[in-house]
């Protein structure tokens, strides 16, 4: 259902395009009449919030398993020493 609002778009084309095609940003309406920003300053920051890329995810190595692994090795280890001793 479309209501009678119209809203502004800035659609920016990805620099490079292997994931998304375009940015698409909806400008607040008082966004040029209170803040006083002009329109070239709102084309600018679509580009420049466009074109910044998140940061390559890392995989960290987690010693967690490892560590509970190895508790529950070494608790197994003293329960079988103490049935063998006995």
């Amino acid at each position: 259902m479309v209501k009678g609002t119209t809203r502004r778009v800035i659609v920016v084309n990805a620099p490079d395009a292997e994931l998304f095609e375009q940015a698409i940003f909806i400008v607040r309406s008082d966004a040029a009449k209170e803040r006083g920003v002009s329109e070239r300053m709102l084309v600018d920051e679509a580009c420049r919030v466009a074109s910044r890329s998140a940061p390559p995810r890392t995989r960290r190595w987690n010693a967690a398993p490892l560590f509970w692994s190895g508790l529950g090795a070494g608790a197994i280890a003293v329960v079988w020493l103490l049935t063998a001793i006995l």
